[in-house]
């Protein structure tokens, strides 16, 4: 209801919509619900593609229904209670530093946020004279930072494993699980040794589903499910030895696709806090709501300031799917933290899309010596591990086309001689560049340079704090901005590309098991068939050209994933087989001479004799990373 609102926002948070109802597919987590919003994405242009998804985006800062509050949402008074419970023990570790860690962990994109957010507070402690006192996590390692290793997160032995290794010889460590639908045994393994562990480890998981829908299928390498390690963290939370940080942000704007809504809030919901526990220890002051509602509203601001640009955004998309359309390459090149963004973008199309890792990649340019945590492992690995300047100028720039397309993400604090060099470079091999440039009011664009770019989309920031934790809001902001925008272009280009059916991912590659469920999840829905059936004709497309055995059959999850993991077309070609009662082989044929996937299941949808319920689902286990 309108005027119900407890705090004044900088944009126009949507009321509460109909996910939030009891009955709106009840058997899926939220973070794998279909978005209302979005219900009809596959049919949208590319202006409409943006205004839809910066609508779903704008949910994060939402306020629970006065009316009708059935989940705790970023603003709630329990959430805001949390965070600053947190953040007053992350100032405990920073007031008496030896000994003391935050470790920030997750797998596929709350890794990579892991990742991004230790590098920013390593870098804000440096500054200060400080030893850094973060590092991060990622199931499958550094390799997975810069590639699609989605498989790795399935181990919570992998996850344990790792976590005592960093942690050797500490005497107080605080663990951030990051898993967005309750659901990687990664962070589930770490999360219950932590709680066996309570003398040095203190345990804080993070993700956006409630706890009564975290996943609860059996963990392979492990003797609880996600939700009861969850339970377990809730009940340690009334003595303060755990914690559980889990608003709802309401469904992705394309189905499960977390790297979306779920990474974003990710970030803003830790930076926000971390950042808060920094700036009022440096001032001897404990954190308070009102310090975590300051930072909140500036990435609320962030969200003003992007969207603003809707109509440079949609030409953007449009220009990116032109090349994928022509089979071009599209390279994001940033400079600093942006280019870890550009990267985070560019691996995430692999696994949501069934994307090539040629298709979209980012590249860093800037020194990273000291961002990760073994470097070695980036060496030499070949060319999906590429990101790095100098494999840009080796690998990239001598093979460049003119269908290709580079957009340049920089600030205008940035080298820009060097920004300047690169471009000149490769507008000699193609002329399909743009930038993407953030600056700050009162700082102007060096004309040569501007010249150079047929398309900017030029983000000017206000001026905020003056003192030095304030520099690190306006690098939030903007890491928040490029997302935003690189999730919306990549997203947009590949629901006009027509791999998208009204808001899903039809195409998505299955990668680990939270996917696998996932895939099952969406060929009960689109057939309408049972859970048994719809089971038999995922293994069925899985183990093509094997035929199914009992031994195949009663195989491990992760079996049938390592499999799927190496092979394209999967999903489709299971619900073809089910909507046309046809084999794999049969299904196979109508899939090659159609001319897109989407093409071909419509065309099966609606024909004769389909009776199918988008609610016709049975209780399953689909969940979010």
């Amino acid at each position: 209801m309108p005027g119900t609102k407890r705090f004044q926002h900088v944009i126009e948070t949507p009321e509460p919509g109909e996910w939030e109802l009891s009955g709106y597919e009840a058997a899926v987590p939220i973070t794998e619900k279909s978005n209302p919003l979005t219900r009809d994405l596959d049919k949208a242009d590319a202006k409409k593609i943006v205004q839809l998804l910066g609508q779903c985006d704008a949910e994060i800062f939402q306020e629970e229904g006065q009316a009708l509050p059935a989940y705790q949402r970023l603003y709630s008074e329990s959430v805001l209670n949390t965070m600053v419970q947190v953040a007053g023990k992350v100032q405990e570790v920073l007031k008496e530093p030896d000994g003391g860690l935050v470790v920030l962990s997750g797998g596929g994109t709350s890794g990579r946020m892991a990742f991004l957010m230790s590098v920013s507070f390593n870098q804000l402690m440096k500054g200060l004279g400080q030893k850094p006192l973060y590092t991060y996590l990622i199931s499958g390692g550094d390799r997975s930072v810069v590639a699609s290793r989605e498989r790795t997160e399935d181990s919570a032995l992998h996850g344990i494993e790792e976590l005592k290794k960093v942690a050797a010889g500490k005497k107080r460590v605080i663990v951030i699980g990051i898993s967005v639908g309750l659901s990687a045994p990664f962070v589930a393994g770490q999360m219950d040794y932590c709680m066996d562990n309570t003398a040095v480890f203190l345990p804080v998981l993070v993700g956006f589903n409630p706890v009564s829908m975290a996943r609860n299928d059996p963990i392979e390498d492990w003797n609880s499910t996600f939700r009861q390690v969850a339970e377990r963290m809730q009940k340690m939370q009334e003595k303060q030895e755990a914690f559980v940080l889990n608003p709802a942000v309401g469904p992705e704007g394309l189905s499960g696709s977390s790297r979306m809504k779920g990474g974003s809030a990710t970030k803003i919901l830790l930076e926000t806090l971390l950042l808060a526990a920094h700036k009022t220890v440096d001032q001897g002051i404990t954190t308070s709501q009102r310090y975590l509602l300051e930072i909140l509203r500036t990435f609320e601001r962030a969200h003003q300031v992007t969207y603003s640009q809707s109509s440079k955004i949609a030409m953007l998309m449009k220009q990116v799917t032109t090349s994928l359309e022509k089979k071009g390459h599209v390279h994001l090149v940033g400079w600093q933290t942006l280019g870890i963004i550009a990267i985070m973008d560019g691996v995430e199309c692999i696994h949501t899309f069934g994307a090539d890792f040629r298709d979209i990649r980012g590249f860093l340019i800037g020194d990273h010596s000291d961002m990760f945590n073994k470097k070695a492992e980036l060496i030499n690995q070949g060319p999906q591990f590429s990101f790095s300047q100098e494999d840009f100028l080796t690998s990239i720039l001598p093979s460049l086309k003119d269908i290709d397309a580079v957009i340049f993400i920089f600030t205008l604090d940035d080298n820009l001689p060097e920004v300047q060099a690169l471009v000149e470079q490769v507008k000699e091999k193609t002329a399909n560049i743009q930038a993407l440039v953030h600056s700050t009011v009162g700082q102007s664009f060096p004309p040569p340079l501007k010249k150079l770019f047929p398309s900017i989309i030029h983000i000017t920031w206000p001026l905020l704090f003056f003192e030095y934790e304030g520099t690190f809001v306006q690098k939030f902001q903007r890491e928040l901005s490029t997302k935003w925008i690189l999730n919306t272009v990549s997203t947009g280009a590949h629901v006009l590309l027509g791999k998208i059916l009204q808001n899903y991912m039809l195409d998505l590659r299955i990668g680990n098991s939270k996917l696998f469920w996932r895939a099952l999840a969406m060929l009960q829905r689109f057939s309408g068939q049972s859970k048994a059936r719809c089971f038999e004709s995922l293994l069925q497309a899985i183990h093509f050209p094997q035929l199914l055995s009992d031994e195949i059959r009663a195989a491990p999850i992760s079996r049938h994933v390592h499999i799927a993991h190496e092979k394209e077309k999967v999903l489709p070609l299971a619900l073809l087989s089910l909507l046309l009662r046809c084999s794999i082989q049969e299904a196979l044929s109508h899939l090659a001479a159609a001319p897109s996937v989407c093409e071909v299941i419509r065309s099966a949808l609606a024909g004769p004799g389909q009776k199918r319920s988008a609610d016709a689902l049975e209780t399953f286990q689909p969940a979010g990373q």
